[in-house]
């Protein structure tokens, strides 16, 4: 029984001390993030609270008719630890049926890199801050209404902002959408310990670092050109990137995902894609939601892709979404 209670003990020390050997220093030799744009890249601030703005990293193209009735607008989502890049193969397909935007959700990509102590308000790493975010940009880039399109975490932002301003949204592509989430959450006096917040710091430099996500994103890896894997990383260029995503990762260990809860009051036209190979969102999940869905079409699987179908296989998604546009009649 001694023994039992030191092993317990001392399990209980290095878990309380380990963590609070991770450094909090910034990372040096970093670069601001214009310094890391692209050709097509464009930045623009907007509003949130207790901030003095967020600079948002997005890239536009397509139908300037801005506001104009039969302009059509399209809002690309990405998911977790991805960026505005994920959306490279069907950007130009968006973008000749209406206007497209693609943009970084803080903090990925190039979008700012807000650490702690950067605000005095809302944290901007929740839920709701996203959602906010999101609508803030329309604005900004004076979008009234459009039809947003997500992949992975991207799809449940689109499904929570169709829920949020329903007014504003005129319909959803949702690709390998996480909606039924299955992790656990931590209470946040528990989370708010600091030693949860070096383990933070320690997942974000390692899941930063690392490209295991996006390759157990495809069914094929060796499908992912060098290129790819440059973009996907580019946030570890810009400045203060691990200290903000260490940030957004502490928030998540208290933020639910419970948009499952709610699909019934989604009345939006929906397209669900999904790969037959995905190893994240397991193909019952996408039915599940089709089912769930006041007025989804019957869900498309395309064989031989996993997680991120617009990257792996692009031909087959933009036929899949083409085919959707003119049938549900969003192109007029």
């Amino acid at each position: 029984m001694l023994i039992f209670v030191a092993i317990v003990l001392a399990i209980s020390v290095v878990l309380a001390i380990l963590p609070m050997l991770v450094s909090t220093a910034p990372q040096p030799g970093l670069a601001a993030p214009r310094e890391l744009a692209a050709k097509d890249s464009r930045f623009i601030e907007i509003p949130f609270e207790g901030t003095e703005g967020i600079e948002i990293h997005y890239r536009e193209a397509g139908d300037e008719r801005r506001g104009e009735s039969g302009a059509v607008n399209f809002v690309l989502l990405h998911g977790f630890t991805f960026n505005a890049f994920s959306w490279s193969e069907l950007f130009g397909f968006f973008s000749e049926r209406g206007r497209a935007i693609a943009y970084d959700q803080p903090p990925y990509g190039l979008s700012a890199k807000l650490a702690p102590g950067d605000w005095d308000g809302p944290n901007p790493y929740t839920r709701d801050a996203a959602v906010t975010q999101l609508f803030a940009l329309m604005d900004a880039l004076a979008i009234d209404r459009a039809v947003l399109v997500g992949n992975s975490a991207g799809g449940s932002l689109a499904l929570e902002a169709a829920l949020a301003h329903p007014e504003r949204v005129a319909g959803l592509i949702l690709l390998d959408p996480w909606v039924y989430v299955r992790r656990p959450t931590l209470p946040r006096a528990v989370a708010g310990l600091p030693q949860f917040a070096r383990l933070s710091l320690w997942l974000a430099r390692y899941l930063g670092h690392s490209d295991a996500l996006l390759r157990r994103s495809y069914a094929d890896p060796g499908r992912i050109t060098l290129q790819r894997r440059r973009s996907f990383g580019i946030h570890a260029s810009v400045r203060n990137w691990d200290l903000a995503w260490g940030a957004l990762l502490l928030r998540s260990l208290t933020d639910s995902v419970a948009v499952s809860a709610r699909l019934s009051e989604i009345v939006q036209p929906t397209l669900v894609v999904s790969g037959s190979e995905d190893r994240l969102v397991p193909l019952a999940d996408s039915q599940r939601l089709v089912a769930a869905l006041p007025d989804a079409s019957p869900l498309v699987v395309l064989h031989g892709c996993g997680h991120v179908p617009q990257e792996e296989c692009p031909t087959s998604a933009r036929e899949a979404i083409s085919a959707w546009l003119t049938d549900r009649g969003v192109l007029g």
